[in-house]
C-alpha cells in the first residue's frame, strides 16, 4: 500500500499543527489547510483519501466542504470535528457523507483509530469491486473496449457467431488485441465453461510442435519421463487459440490439418487416436494469402481456420476509441500499482488521440502504465507523455516529396528528444549539435514557442 493522502481543515493553528505531525508520524501524507476555503482549492488539484475537517470554519464551512468533496472526491472517507454538545450538527454531517465524528477536545489516539479502520474498509470495498469486475468480465466475455464503428461491428459479430463452435481466424496488427477477441468469443458463447487454452505459435520449436500440440507418452523420447497432455487435449470441450498462426513452421502444418480434420489427435509414442472436441480460434498479424503465393502457409490449413473471420483494424484508423481505452488502462494501473491518477488532461488526451500508435493498443497500454508510475497521484499533462512535445504528433505522409519528408522526419526527431529531456540544453547535446544551432533549427522547421514553453533552455 502506497502513501495514503489525509485532508486536513481546521482554522486553530495549535490542534492543526499538532495533529498533522500526529498524522504524518503514522506515515500519512498530509495537507494542512487553515480554512475551508484553502481546504476547498486543495480538494480540487489533489487526489485525497480521506478528509478531516472541522464543521466550523470561517469562509466555506466544513458542511460545506463535505458537500463539495461528494463531488470532487466521492470516494473520501470524512471525518468530521465538531465541539462538545454539537453532536446534532454532527449527525447531520454524517447525513450529508461524513462517516464518523469527534468531539473536542480531541484524543489522536481515538482518531487515528477510526481514521485507520475507515480506510481499511474503504481499501477491502475496492479490492472487491475490482474482483467484481473481473469475475463479471470473465463470465460476461467483455473486455472489448472501444466505441467505434469498427469495434462495435466486431461485438456485434462476436454476438451473432457466439452459439457456433466453427473456427475463426482473428487477423490485425500486432497488439490491436487479437487474445481479448479470442477470450470474447469464448466467454460470449457455448464454450464459457470449459477451458480456453493459448498457444504461442511463433514460440514452439520445430521438432517439438507435435508432442506440444498432442502431448506424449512415457519413454516416447529421452526427457520424457511421463505422459503429458498436450494443448489439444487441455482445450477438449473449448477453445484452443493458436495465436500468430502464421509463423507455425511449414512441416507442423499438415500435423495441426490432420488434428483439425479427424477431430482426433495420436500422443507422441502412443498409436491410440484420442477424439478431442474443440473450437479453434487463430490469429495472424500476417498476410496468409501472400504467405500461401509464397510456398510459405499450406492453402488447405488456411480454409480450414478460415471458416469464420475477424479483422481488427490499427488502433490509427480508430482514434474514438483511445479515449476509452485509457480510461480503461488508467483505472487498471490505479489498482496495480496502487495510485490514485484521476486521468489525463484534455490537452494530454488531444495528443494520444492524435498519435500514429504503431504498436497499437499495446503501445497505448504501456503508455499509461509508464505515466502512472511518475504521475503522482497527479492529473497526467502533455508533459508527462513520452510519445510528443507540446501535443505536436507528426506522421510521414508517404505523399510527400524527399526533401518534404526530411523536413517532417527532423522536426518529428527533434520533438521527441525534447520529450524525452525537457531541457534544451540536453537536448541539443543529444542531437550533436550547439544551443544556438537548435534554436535557429527550432525557427527553421517551424516548432512554435508555444510546444517548448515547458522546457528549460539551460541546465538546472
Amino acid at each position: 500500500m502506497g502513501q495514503q493522502t489525509i485532508l486536513l481543515a481546521d482554522d486553530e493553528e495549535t490542534l492543526r499543527t499538532n495533529l498533522a505531525q500526529v498524522l504524518e508520524e503514522e506515515g500519512f501524507n498530509v495537507i494542512a489547510c487553515a480554512d475551508g476555503e484553502i481546504a476547498f482549492k486543495a480538494l480540487k488539484n489533489n487526489f485525497v483519501d480521506a478528509i478531516i475537517t472541522d464543521l466550523r470554519m470561517p469562509g466555506i464551512t466544513g458542511m460545506e466542504l463535505i458537500e463539495h468533496a461528494s463531488k470532487l472526491a466521492p470516494e473520501a472517507s470524512i471525518i468530521v470535528i465538531t465541539a462538545f454538545g454539537e453532536v446534532e450538527t454532527a449527525v447531520k454531517a454524517m447525513k450529508q457523507g461524513a462517516r464518523d465524528y469527534l468531539c473536542k477536545p480531541l484524543n489522536f489516539d481515538e482518531l487515528i483509530f477510526k481514521l485507520k479502520r475507515l480506510l481499511a474498509e474503504n481499501d477491502l470495498t475496492r479490492q472487491n469491486k475490482v474482483l467484481t469486475a473481473q469475475i463479471q468480465q470473465k463470465q460476461s466475455g467483455s473486455g472489448i473496449i472501444g466505441e467505434s464503428p469498427a469495434i462495435k461491428a466486431i461485438m456485434d459479430t462476436i454476438s451473432r457467431i457466439s452459439h457456433t463452435t466453427s473456427n475463426v481466424l482473428v487477423c490485425g496488427e500486432s497488439g490491436t488485441g487479437k487474445e481479448v477477441i479470442a477470450r470474447a468469443l469464448h466467454y460470449a458463447g457455448i464454450t464459457k465453461d470449459k477451458p480456453f487454452v493459448a498457444v504461442n505459435c511463433g514460440g514452439l520449436v520445430d521438432t517439438l510442435v507435435e508432442s506440444e500440440l498432442f502431448g506424449y507418452r512415457h519413454g516416447a523420447f529421452t526427457g520424457a519421463a511421463s505422459d503429458r497432455m498436450g494443448y489439444f487435449e487441455s482445450a477438449d470441450g473449448g477453445t484452443l487459440f493458436l495465436d500468430e498462426i502464421g509463423n507455425l513452421p511449414f512441416k507442423s502444418q499438415a500435423i495441426l490439418l490432420r488434428a483439425i480434420e479427424e477431430r482426433a489427435i495420436t500422443r507422441v509414442g502412443d498409436s491410440r487416436a484420442r477424439p478431442v472436441n474443440i473450437r479453434i480460434i487463430a490469429a495472424t498479424n500476417t498476410d496468409l494469402e501472400k504467405a500461401i503465393e509464397a510456398g510459405e502457409f499450406r492453402e488447405d490449413l488456411y480454409y480450414r481456420l478460415n471458416v469464420l473471420r475477424i479483422t481488427i483494424p490499427p488502433l490509427r484508423e480508430r482514434p474514438e476509441d483511445v479515449g476509452a481505452l485509457t480510461k480503461h488502462f488508467v483505472q487498471k494501473y490505479n489498482t496495480e500499482l496502487n495510485c490514485h491518477c484521476p486521468g489525463l488532461t484534455q490537452e494530454a488526451m488531444d495528443v494520444l488521440c492524435r498519435h500514429s500508435w504503431r504498436g497499437n493498443v499495446r503501445e497505448l497500454e504501456n503508455e499509461v502504465e509508464r505515466m502512472l508510475i511518475f504521475a503522482n497521484d497527479r492529473k497526467i499533462a502533455v508533459d508527462d507523455l513520452s510519445i510528443a512535445a507540446a501535443g505536436e504528433d507528426l506522421q510521414l505522409d508517404s505523399s510527400l516529396d524527399l526533401r518534404s519528408s526530411m523536413h517532417c522526419f527532423e522536426k518529428q526527431h527533434i520533438l521527441r528528444v525534447m520529450a524525452m529531456y525537457k531541457n534544451k540544453s540536453k537536448t541539443a547535446g543529444v542531437l550533436g549539435i550547439g544551443l544556438s544551432s537548435l534554436y535557429r533549427k527550432l525557427e527553421e522547421l517551424g516548432i512554435s514557442k508555444e510546444a517548448t514553453k515547458h522546457l528549460n533552455a539551460v541546465e538546472s
